[in-house]
């Protein structure tokens, strides 16, 4: 009896040290920015941008070129004047975006 509940024992040891390693083999998560600071959108880099859920690559340019274009964002509001984000979109951004005024010379 006491063999059996050591190999009980053993093949459960087994069998979640196989576990582990098939979680350690999974790839990392993508960083959002939920898990970080907020993404300022005066100075964000189009990777930055991309860490925002609903920001894709083409968003992210979308965004920097109204950046340019317009010399900045004044208020975070002023995202719904690019192209593709909407209100409900922004809803969602609202809270991993910022705005600050780049300091002069950066």
């Amino acid at each position: 009896m006491m063999i059996r509940t050591m190999m009980a024992a053993i093949a459960a040891v087994a069998l979640s040290a196989t576990a582990l390693s098939a979680q350690s083999k999974a790839p990392a998560p993508k960083p959002t920015a939920t898990a970080a600071a907020p993404v300022n959108l005066n100075t964000a880099t189009a990777e930055q941008l991309a860490t925002i859920p609903g920001v894709g690559p083409k968003m992210a340019e979308r965004i920097i070129d109204y950046r340019q274009k317009s010399g900045g964002f004044k208020k975070i509001e002023d995202l719904m004047n690019v192209s593709g984000v909407g209100e409900k979109s922004f809803l969602k951004m609202k809270p991993l975006i910022t705005v600050t005024t780049p300091k002069p010379g950066q």
